[in-house]
């Protein structure tokens, strides 16, 4: 029997993917915002594809704040930026 994969939804497109091809940003119960290559912090995690035109997308409609009902500081977005492939 084949193990199923665990599926979410890119924040920029909207397209369900497999969770190990996406990026998990993550708000820690103190509040922090940051990536999370594990997986496994605690916290409201947020999933973006690896692709610079996802994290535009998501950015322009506000779609990481709505997701962590917060602000997001812009050196999240800039770390993302440098996480992402070109």
């Amino acid at each position: 029997m084949q193990k199923k994969i665990p599926k979410r939804k890119c924040c920029g497109c909207g397209e369900d993917k497999p969770k190990k091809e996406l990026i998990r940003i993550v708000r820690s119960p103190e509040g922090v915002i940051s990536t999370d290559a594990t997986g496994k912090k605690p916290g409201r995690g947020a999933y973006i594809c690896p692709y610079a035109s996802c994290l535009n997308k998501a950015k322009k409609a506000k779609k990481l704040e709505r997701a962590f009902e917060c602000p997001i500081p812009e050196e999240v977005y800039q770390s993302l930026e440098l996480a992402l492939t070109p």
